[in-house]
């Protein structure tokens, strides 16, 4: 049988189904004294990062430190649970991984080390860079889900991951 919308109510709840993105630019004033102050904040960290970064001899320990703990907090949200420890005493050069854990954590930083490259070098991330950083996460060329009804929930909470 089917439902009957009487609202849109649901269409504005990015857990619903059927929910659509809104078109762009979005009616909203984003330049609030609140977000203009929080900008200055932002700018201004920035800028401490970039000076630091340039003074270091290999800029890449960073980038690739920042990769890892973002790989291990995502990861973590698919039940991957991985330990600082057992990244760091996986060597991924050799394949050498101090867990399964660990080489999934190490393949998703790796996948978005080369999502970033990509949008370095080009200015956009495309939908084709992204099917290539899932195949490379996947290990297939699945490409993306097609079947409706998918949904990505927490299972410590059931909540729905949106």
């Amino acid at each position: 049988m089917a439902t009957i919308r009487t609202t849109n109510d649901n269409l504005t709840n990015p857990a619903d189904p059927d929910y659509k993105l809104p078109l762009l630019p979005l009616n909203i004033d984003l330049e609030t004294k609140l977000v203009l102050k929080k900008l200055k904040e932002a700018s201004r960290a920035l800028a401490e990062l970039k000076g630091v970064a340039l003074s270091m001899p290999n800029q890449s320990i960073l980038i690739n430190t920042l990769s890892l703990q973002e790989a291990k907090d995502s990861s973590a949200i698919e039940n991957i649970i991985t330990t600082h420890d057992e990244l760091y005493r996986s060597s991924p050069q050799l394949g050498d991984y101090a867990s399964l854990a660990a080489k999934e954590v190490h393949q998703y930083a790796s996948a978005l080390r080369n999502g970033f490259q990509a949008v370095k070098e080009n200015g956009l991330l495309t939908n084709n860079y992204i099917q290539e950083i899932q195949a490379e996460l996947e290990g297939n060329n699945a490409g993306f889900r097609v079947q409706p009804g998918t949904v990505l929930k927490n299972s410590q909470t059931g909540e729905t991951v949106v």
